[in-house]
């Protein structure tokens, strides 16, 4: 007979989706989910496989929490001037404190080597390509745009947001300012 669960998949997710937007993928060991998620090791591998698969869920947890931003973009009707938003809002977001944990995507991205494993290398991809549709999607509001020039801005914005996460661990509200008003300058 299967023994029954005795905690909620999504709050211990939650728990290491923390952990690895705090400390890293790379630096978050199997103990440190242990003890963040709050169950043992036999438990985290019968439900999610491994550290990999922990992971993976993490970020889909990541994903949730992050589209309730991205969708307030889609819906609005703004077009860059919405984008612009976009990005102070993911400022707000990634805040812990006073200082930002920037972006587990950005943070997991500029951590792991080119070995790492294709599912998460994958994930990564699929995630930024995604946020960058919704760039691209807004773009278009501005029918003056055509394609090309769409394509280019979104992607000049996703490198952008990319930056953006890096910088709000360790720059000024002012610093991250003068860089969201120097990034739209040139749309």
């Amino acid at each position: 007979m299967p023994r029954t669960k005795k905690y909620n998949e999504q709050e211990v997710i939650e728990k290491a989706m923390n952990a690895f937007w705090h400390h890293g993928y790379e630096a978050t060991s199997m103990q440190m989910l242990e003890k963040e998620m709050g169950i043992n090791k036999f438990s985290i591998y019968s439900s999610f496989g491994n550290k990999n698969g922990v992971f993976l869920e993490s970020l889909k947890c990541y994903k949730q929490k992050l589209n309730v931003l991205l969708n307030t973009l889609k819906d609005s009707n703004k077009g860059i001037n919405g984008i612009k938003e976009y990005f102070y809002d993911f400022i707000e977001f990634s805040k812990e404190n006073e200082i930002g944990k920037g972006c587990l995507i950005t943070n997991t991205a500029n951590e792991i080597s080119q070995d790492a494993d294709d599912s998460i290398k994958e994930a990564l991809f699929s995630f930024t390509e995604n946020v960058r549709s919704v760039f691209a999607l807004v773009l278009k509001q501005d029918t003056t745009k055509d394609q090309v020039t769409v394509e280019q801005q979104a992607d000049y914005l996703i490198i952008s947001m990319f930056g953006l996460s890096s910088a709000t661990r360790i720059f000024t509200k002012t610093q991250l300012d003068n860089y969201i008003q120097n990034i739209f300058i040139n749309l």
